[in-house]
């Protein structure tokens, strides 16, 4: 309870900027929507040339999209902001704030900023979500609905902690531009469904780099029903993933100097 309302602090704080600056938060608003929008243009487009991509429909394909949509909207709401500061604040020893409170280091550094304009799209990336499973004749029950929650809950997790990781590299190579770049690279492919991949390309985006099933389970399971060993690799590579993203951090930590040395 002491860190969610630690949390909640920040976010009043988030929330009371944007409104300081409401261009800011319009402009960025439109800016993802029309990113949002260009997506699932590009994938009407291409079913005009075909009726199926790797066995899924158009609907089924825009469902997919809109599910990792809703994930990348959740993350750039709740976390892009802090994690992508974390890397500028430890190049200039700003850094030194979040030593000094009293709190869990990275979850004070991660958690510090929220982007309501990440919140305001997320609920266009769900109207998608439903907007497809009606096509589809989709009827979810409750049950699907709460899985499906908790599948996106861990697909968020896991482009959490990769997120943080790239990130961490600032600790030893002092920029870390590039390394965030290749996260954008990496999330493409969680666009894609998982029989369009090869064995060797499987092997990475599905087994090793999670990529592709942190959209595909959920989407899947809306689909077809509950699967429960990809429920199972999906939740184990958000366990999995986070631990190694703690552990970079904290290893990353120790070799911090701060501004005074």
């Amino acid at each position: 309870m002491n860190y969610f309302r630690i949390w909640l602090a920040s976010a009043r704080y988030s929330v009371v900027r944007t409104l300081m600056f409401r261009g800011d938060f319009f402009v960025w608003s439109l800016v993802e929507l029309f990113w949002m929008a260009t997506s699932l243009l590009t994938i009407s487009v291409i079913y005009e040339h075909t009726s199926s991509i790797a066995g899924w429909s158009k609907y089924e394909m825009t469902l997919l999209v809109g599910t990792s949509l809703l994930i990348q909207r959740f993350l750039m709401g709740f976390f892009w902001s802090s994690i992508f500061d974390m890397g500028r604040n430890v190049r200039s020893g700003n850094f030194d704030f979040f030593l000094a409170q009293p709190g869990n280091v990275m979850f004070m550094a991660t958690t510090r900023k929220i982007d309501p304009d990440g919140f305001l799209n997320s609920f266009v990336a769900l109207a998608v979500v439903l907007y497809s499973a009606h096509r589809l004749g989709l009827h979810p029950g409750a049950a699907d609905c709460a899985l499906y929650a908790c599948m996106v809950l861990g697909g968020l997790i896991i482009h959490y902690s990769i997120l943080v990781i790239s990130v961490s590299m600032v600790f030893w190579i002092t920029n870390a531009q590039g390394v965030e770049g290749g996260y954008f690279s990496l999330t493409e492919f969680s666009r894609l469904p998982k029989a369009a991949f090869g064995v060797v390309t499987s092997a990475i985006f599905v087994w090793g780099l999670p990529a592709v099933v942190v959209s595909n389970v959920p989407a899947s399971l809306l689909l077809h029903g509950f699967n429960p060993w990809w429920a199972l690799w999906l939740f184990g590579a958000a366990a999995g993933w986070f631990g190694i993203a703690v552990l970079v951090f904290h290893r990353g930590l120790r070799r911090y100097t701060s501004a005074s040395s």
